[in-house]
């Protein structure tokens, strides 16, 4: 028995979108100054292109929401 092939990486995020997208999540500090819900916010908006209702559970990549927050936290 062979052994299954290792699965492809995931490409990391493009460090321009995720720059922008860790901006854009500042405009929500108004409304809860919440890193965590703010990129997740951005990342939401820009992949499904509106803002999440209440009862919103469409996913986001994780890969681009943890790079997001990333670089927003250290952007401070």
């Amino acid at each position: 028995m062979m052994p299954a092939d290792p699965l492809p990486a995931s490409p990391l995020p493009d460090p321009h979108l995720v720059g922008r997208l860790a901006e854009a999540a500042r405009e929500f500090d108004a409304t809860a100054s919440d890193p965590e819900r703010n990129c997740w916010m951005a990342v939401h908006r820009h992949v499904h292109g509106v803002l999440p209702s209440e009862y919103d559970i469409r996913e986001v990549p994780e890969e681009l929401y943890l790079a997001v927050l990333a670089r927003r936290r250290e952007l401070g």
